[in-house]
Formats: C-alpha cells, sequence, structure tokens
C-alpha cells in the first residue's frame, strides 16, 4: 500500500451490544488524543473503523459488504478512506479480511483496540497492520481519561466469557472472564459524574460475574460495586447488563430492594423455556430455577421490569419445546426482550449438531414469540400510566419543545414543557403505547 496522508476526521460505526458502543466511545477517545476530530454529519471521514460483531448469522459478509461500500464512495469522490475492521470480526477472522480486502489499512480486535495509534503510525506509511492480541486489562490501563458527551454513560467492569453456550463466538473473540480493578472502576465513574453523566450502565458480557477487593480489601460483588458507586454525588442512576442467572448472588439482589439509585430493571437471558434445549445449549439453568431467580428479585423490588434475550429454532427444538419458550414468557411477563433466529456460528458446537430447524420454521416461530413479547410489554406499558416517577432526558423531540427521555423502568418517555438534556424531570405517566409513553411534567428535580 502506498504511504498516505495522516487522516484529519475519522467516523466509528459500532454494531451489536453496548459492549461494542463502549468501545466504539473509546476508540474515539483515543482518536480524539491524536487530534482527530469526528466527520462532519454528510461529510465522508478520512478513517473508517467499522467496529464489529460477530453474533449474528453473516456477519462477516457484511463486513465485506461495507468495505466494498466505502471503496465505492472513496472512487466517486476522490477520496479513499483509511479503512479499519475493529471488533469480534477482526478477532475472529482478521487474517481472512487481511486476504480477502486489500482495501483494509487495519484489522484490530476487541481487546487490543489500545494500540490503534501505533496502528495508524504504520498504515500512515502505506503498511498494514493487524493486532488481535487479548491483554484485556493492558488495554484499560491504556486507555485515556474518560470523556462524556451526554446524560447517560457506559462503564465496562467485566469482559469475556466462561459459560461456553454451545451456539456463542463470545469466548472466542472477548476471551476468557476477567474483572476490572474496583478502584479504576470508581475513578471512571467519577469522572464520567465530573463530565456530566448522570447515569451509569455497567457493562460485561457476563456483569454479575464481576468480583474484586473493594477499598477496604474485602472481597465484594457487583452489588458490594454498585453501593459503593451509589455514594457518588451526582450521579443519579446506576444500570447493568448483561446478566447471566448463574452468577446471581444474594447481595446483588438484595441491592435491588436497597439502593435507591439502581433502578428497577433487570436484564436477565434465560435464551428458551425448556430443559431439554437449554442443556443442548449448555446455560447450565432449567426454567424452574430461571423463574424461582425472578421470584426473588420480584420480592425485593416488586416494580422491577424484566427484560430478557431469546433464540428460536435451536437444532432439534420440536413445536412442543418451543411452546415452553412462550409459557415462559407468559410466566414472567416482561417489560421487554430480545428475540432472534437460531443462527450457526462456525466454530461452535451447535454448527455442527443433527437436526438444524429449517429457515422457514424458525421465521414463523419467530414471529409467534415476537407477538407473544410484544403483547406483554404493552400490558407493561399500560399498566404504568398514571405512576409518577423521573425522566431522563436525552434528546429533543420531533416537534418544538418536545422531549424524550428514559423511566425508571427503561421506557421511552416523551413530554412537552421547559427541559434541557441531563435534566431529571418528575412526570406523570399520562398514556401508553406499545414502544412508548407519554408524560406530564409534573416538576424539574436536577439541572
Amino acid at each position: 500500500m502506498k504511504p498516505t496522508s495522516a487522516p484529519q476526521t475519522y467516523r466509528v460505526k459500532s454494531f451489536g451490544c453496548q459492549m461494542n458502543v463502549y468501545d466504539g466511545e473509546r476508540m474515539a477517545e483515543l482518536l480524539g488524543e491524536r487530534g482527530i476530530q469526528p466527520a462532519p454529519e454528510g461529510e465522508e471521514a478520512d478513517l473508517v473503523i467499522l467496529n464489529t460483531c460477530h453474533i449474528r448469522e453473516k456477519a462477516a459478509e457484511k463486513v465485506y459488504s461495507d468495505i466494498g461500500r466505502l471503496v465505492a464512495a472513496g472512487k466517486e469522490n476522490g477520496k479513499a478512506p483509511l479503512i479499519a475492521v475493529a471488533g469480534c470480526v477482526a478477532q475472529a477472522e482478521g487474517e481472512e479480511i487481511m486476504a480477502r480486502a486489500p482495501a483494509v489499512s487495519i484489522v484490530v480486535g476487541p481487546q487490543a483496540y489500545h494500540r490503534l495509534p501505533d496502528m495508524l503510525d504504520k498504515a500512515e506509511k502505506g503498511e498494514r497492520a493487524t493486532d488481535t492480541d487479548m491483554p484485556a486489562i493492558a488495554k484499560f490501563d491504556a486507555l485515556p481519561a474518560r470523556k462524556k458527551r451526554g446524560p447517560s454513560a457506559f462503564l465496562t467492569v467485566q469482559e469475556g466469557c466462561d459459560k461456553f453456550c454451545t451456539y456463542c463466538v463470545v469466548p472466542y473473540t472477548r476471551g476468557a472472564e476477567i474483572s476490572r480493578p474496583f478502584s479504576h472502576l470508581v475513578d471512571e465513574a467519577r469522572k464520567l459524574v465530573e463530565a456530566g453523566a448522570k447515569e451509569i450502565t455497567l457493562l460485561g458480557q457476563n456483569v454479575n460475574a464481576w468480583s474484586g477487593d473493594d477499598d477496604k480489601g474485602r472481597r465484594v460483588g457487583l452489588g458490594g460495586l454498585i453501593r459503593t458507586l451509589a455514594q457518588i454525588d451526582g450521579l443519579e442512576r446506576i444500570r447493568y447488563t448483561t446478566s447471566h442467572p448463574n452468577d446471581m448472588d444474594d447481595d446483588l439482589i438484595a441491592a435491588h430492594g436497597e439502593v435507591a439509585k439502581l433502578m428497577p430493571y433487570l436484564h436477565l437471558p434465560v435464551q428458551a423455556g425448556n430443559d431439554r434445549i437449554l442443556k443442548a445449549m449448555n446455560r447450565q439453568h432449567t426454567a424452574e430455577s430461571y423463574l424461582r431467580l425472578i421470584e426473588k428479585f420480584r420480592a425485593a423490588r416488586p416494580d422491577i421490569a424484566l427484560s430478557g434475550d431469546f433464540i428460536v429454532g435451536f437444532p432439534g427444538e420440536t413445536e412442543a419445546e418451543f411452546q415452553d419458550t412462550l409459557n415462559i414468557v407468559d410466566d414472567v411477563r416482561y417489560a421487554a426482550c430480545f428475540s432472534f433466529k437460531y443462527s450457526p456460528r462456525p466454530g461452535t458446537p451447535a454448527a455442527t449438531m443433527e437436526h438444524q430447524i429449517a429457515p422457514e420454521v424458525m421465521a414463523e416461530r419467530l414471529q409467534r414469540l415476537q407477538a407473544r413479547i410484544a403483547h406483554h410489554q404493552y400490558a407493561f406499558n399500560q399498566a404504568s400510566v398514571g405512576k409518577a416517577c423521573t425522566v431522563l432526558v436525552e434528546r429533543t423531540g420531533r416537534h418544538p419543545g418536545q422531549w424524550l427521555g428514559k423511566s425508571p423502568w427503561l421506557q421511552s418517555v416523551w413530554f412537552e414543557g421547559e427541559a434541557a438534556i441531563g435534566d431529571l424531570v418528575e412526570v406523570t405517566l399520562a398514556a401508553g403505547g406499545p414502544n412508548s409513553l407519554e408524560g406530564q411534567v409534573r416538576a424539574k428535580l436536577s439541572a
């Protein structure tokens, strides 16, 4: 490759989970330290980072499609961007990307993006650079101080996964479970609040697997970390995602009833409602144990909103076993859910299992599942009408004087009145639709 001028502008396109959103923000901060600015809206960037997700079907092919569009746009306007592929597809298929896509200058995995500045130095000299090492803690130690541009912030506390669900690539792309040190997390949370964040969502592939030694040398879990973060002045709300049922402990459950800043919302994936399918998935819990766990959370915090993840059409799933999944949706009455058709990921045990389900069967089952989920989500929103709650304002609405934000139960709420992004506004939930609610202002609590 020929040497290129140093990029002046960048654009990071992040796909997939909140962890990727966090990683995208951190890469942007690294580029900002180098003096590279975000490309203005509507303008082509000198550097484009495709921050990829490997969970869904044909993830790699979608990356090549994006690369092709960037190359075509560069030829059309005479300004070919530097292209970097980051994230889990980069980790899993880095060598293949370099072989198939000569336009790509940089391939960097999710545990190595702190080395992006050095890789850019190589790219500017016309050299191609690949780094898919996994030094997770070294990554965080090397990243710059946090900079926040909105009232809500992500904070990664834990990375990797040791569960090895048979359908999942995460243990192979993100590595083994590792917890960031307690003191580092408290410091980063304080800096986020100082920069304007009022709400922090703690992130991890299995976030409730986090553990560490607190400032008194005591071993604590996620509940202990949350209790400490709740003491930070100016931090008004705490959330966490994504949890695994097998990593739940009594202290974290109790925190939902004892820590006012911990929002009444829990994302706890179950994936399926049938025990044979759960065993084939290597989920290591049963439908019954999951439901008993939900009961504990509701006892600690009766108004808690629940969300989950579901996979339909796992290899060998029968119609009766799928019905068990519909039944667990009815038992829990989720406020929201993510649901997907099973897609075989190369290198995972499930990809070679017998009795793969026909695509049309999966599509029909997913449609039924999503209809059932939507029914309960609408019912939850309807049951919220008449409640008074605070809304954290996140952005303006489509109409003058309209604002949008999130309720404590992570519902989208819009209202009209005087406010600003970052305000906490007390509203009465006046009307509920399938995906959002209308609020009527009672008072502004903070600015």
